[in-house]
């Protein structure tokens, strides 16, 4: 953390979350974590690792905007699985928050399935590997996409293609079904289950997968997938969101993304987009900061294509995730695409 970082104003949501978290002691921090998903303890624990030239007055300023945060809130309608449903159903709309529903309400409920979002990419493909295709493709369709993308990258490159093909086709699955193959999981890890959602795969869950993949490996698994069905490899392709898509992101929904995002990552990530977008990013910056980051592309020595690639896709990740938080919103036909 820099010294232009003294005041928790210029800190993000994780690193406030962070500070809090060092505030609060071993202890109590241990309990939250309890609380978290594999990516939100990954995401802290680097940020907390990487604190330095933490102030006083940061840890009081960020300990006091929580306890106001906290007194705003009520605990009215919570652990109402009919709650959820009808205030999410009401704010966002029948089929955007059906995705948001499942996903909240199965993975509160799924222990054996939970377990493998805990796992290495390369451990959940060795466990899957010798299963029947359908079984890898609803596994993967409950995996978080840069996570299942991840996965993907390990298994050979004649079965990539056949994995995202049933994960495009997958309209959903029987709930008997999903919670035999999470009681066969559960076995491995220990726990229970108690499944009640199913809606799992389809042409969006095979794109957001193919997004966070590699370049190459998205353009030979699209390739493939042409071959044997075009009209499928057209849809998916209509689906994917690529970086050029944050253009249809609105002026709030990106300042909040820049919130988010590291300077090294974004100079790294602008190499090579188009003067509008480069823009988009610049009007959204103050102006110092836009100067700034106009001389170091500038000054910048050549990067290499897949690091560009790779840097785009995190932020892309970032993106995904403020869209389902509801903390931004993608404008124009777009809005569907996370």
């Amino acid at each position: 953390m820099n010294e232009e970082a003294s005041k928790s104003s210029s800190l993000n949501g994780t690193q406030k979350s962070a500070l809090l978290l060092l505030g609060l002691g071993e202890k109590h921090a241990a309990d939250i974590l309890q609380h978290m998903g594999p990516k939100e303890v990954q995401d802290l624990g680097m940020v907390m690792a990487g604190l330095t030239n933490v102030t006083s007055e940061m840890m009081e300023e960020v300990m006091a905007e929580f306890i106001a945060t906290i007194g705003n809130q009520t605990s009215l309608g919570l652990g109402s699985d009919d709650y959820i449903r009808n205030m999410l159903t009401s704010a966002l709309g029948a089929d955007k928050a059906s995705g948001m529903i499942d996903r909240i309400l199965l993975g509160r409920n799924s222990k054996g399935l939970e377990q493998l979002k805990w796992m290495e990419p390369k451990s959940i493909a060795e466990m899957i590997r010798l299963e029947h295709p359908q079984i890898i493709s609803i596994v993967m369709s409950f995996l978080d996409p840069d996570q299942a993308a991840a996965v993907l990258s390990e298994f050979p490159e004649k079965v990539r293609s056949d994995i995202i093909m049933r994960v495009a086709a997958l309209e959903g699955i029987q709930p008997n079904a999903l919670q035999e193959l999470d009681n066969i999981l559960e076995k491995q890890f220990s726990g229970s289950s108690n499944v009640k959602s199913s809606a799992l795969g389809g042409v969006k869950k095979a794109a957001d997968i193919l997004n966070l993949v590699e370049g190459t490996i998205e353009q030979s698994v699209m390739e493939d997938i042409t071959e044997v069905d075009e009209d499928l490899a057209q849809e998916i392709q209509d689906n994917m969101f690529v970086f050029e898509n944050l253009n249809e992101i609105d002026d709030r929904g990106f300042q909040t993304l820049l919130r988010e995002v590291a300077s090294e990552q974004l100079l790294l990530a602008m190499r090579g987009i188009d003067d509008g977008l480069k823009e988009k990013f610049f009007k959204n910056m103050s102006s110092r900061a836009a100067d700034m980051l106009r001389d170091d592309l500038e000054a910048a020595a050549p990067a290499k294509l897949t690091d560009v690639e790779a840097a785009q896709k995190e932020i892309l990740t970032v993106v995904r995730r403020l869209a389902d938080a509801g903390e931004i919103v993608l404008g124009g036909g777009g809005e569907e695409l996370i």
